[in-house]
């Protein structure tokens, strides 16, 4: 790659659990003789996402090539913190040949391709491709899709009621915005559960959008890197419910972190997590936690009701705390409530 070629971006975006970091890893490890960058996007001050991608790197993606930027949104800060860290990525001493961006899983992309039309940077970067990674079993069964007949209901009762739940709103802009749907846990899902997800998200999509099955982050390379997009020149054909808007609101979500003693009992722990979901109607929670007796760190990482714990690495010289980051809409964070369940 010659320094007047530019670098090319893969925006990752889907929703929160959906599967963005499972794929980069895939990514990482087989880079198809691309040296890699990757800007990894956190909702909430524990970067939980970076710290296991930064665990998976090698020689093609080394650590610093692997940044990190918590608790803001890329696309709301750019001129503070994504030109600065794309630059730098850029100037790296070994310039990568392609630099994969995973956002929050509450971002929405459309604001963030805008900013690669940024003085700065718009003649040495451009968007490959945004990839919407989308979690088959959870749209299979209409999480994230609103019940159109309740809203109608609430809107003739409330004319100032909007007409769509923040996440639906989020999930549909991902998935407009996307060149590329991955839809992830095929095996949980099914065939007909694949066949359900592909007809709501197509409904939904204005254009048609390739849609390809994976499990456990698993896709050729070759399918979804150098498609040559070049989404930041293609913004009209990518629709968002903020079209029009000066700026976009990140105050419907929030996100704690809880510190939590060492735990005795994982299952415990899940059992309370899984408690969160039905009964506070919490989104995400993430994070490492110290069992007793284990020298291993205990990997948690958890969408709604469903709950995944794994022991990832030793604990070493770092301290063993245990911190958890809980994320659900603003209106339902409440941080005692939270604590009180999770035994804090």
């Amino acid at each position: 790659m010659t320094a007047l070629t530019k670098i090319p971006v893969t925006v990752i975006t889907g929703f929160l659990g959906a599967g963005k970091t499972t794929l980069i890893r895939h990514l990482m490890a087989n880079p198809q003789g691309k040296r890699l960058a990757i800007l990894v996007n956190e909702f909430g001050t524990v970067g939980v996402d970076g710290d296991i991608l930064k665990s998976c790197a090698d020689e093609s993606c080394p650590v610093e090539n692997i940044v990190e930027l918590a608790n803001g949104c890329i696309c709301c800060t750019v001129a503070d913190d994504f030109i600065p860290t794309i630059e730098a990525l850029m100037a790296l001493p070994q310039r990568p040949d392609h630099i994969l961006i995973e956002t929050s899983g509450l971002a929405l992309p459309k604001p963030l391709l805008k900013a690669f039309d940024w003085p700065a940077i718009r003649s040495r970067i451009t968007v490959d491709g945004v990839i919407a990674v989308a979690d088959a079993e959870a749209v299979a069964a209409g999480r994230f899709a609103p019940d159109v007949a309740a809203v109608e209901a609430q809107r003739a009762a409330d004319d100032s009621l909007d007409h769509e739940t923040p996440l639906s709103e989020v999930f549909e802009d991902q998935i407009c915005c996307a060149d590329i749907i991955l839809l992830s846990k095929a095996d949980l899902a099914g065939e007909a559960g694949l066949a359900e997800a592909r007809a709501l998200i197509a409904a939904e999509t204005p254009r048609e959008v390739p849609m390809l099955a994976m499990t456990d982050g698993v896709i050729d390379p070759r399918v979804i890197l150098g498609l040559g997009a070049a989404a930041e020149d293609d913004l009209a054909a990518r629709p968002s419910h903020h079209d029009g808007a000066d700026d976009h609101e990140h105050d419907d979500f929030d996100s704690v972190v809880i510190a939590l003693p060492e735990v005795a009992d994982p299952e415990a722990l899940s059992a309370a997590i899984v408690r969160l979901a039905r009964e506070q109607h919490i989104l995400r929670v993430k994070g490492h936690v110290a069992v007793t007796g284990k020298p291993m760190r205990l990997l948690v990482q958890a969408v709604g009701e469903r709950v995944r714990m794994q022991f990832d690495r030793p604990w070493g010289a770092e301290p063993r705390q245990s911190r958890l980051v809980v994320i659900a809409e603003h209106h339902h964070i409440d941080e005692a409530a939270i604590r009180a369940v999770l035994g804090a």
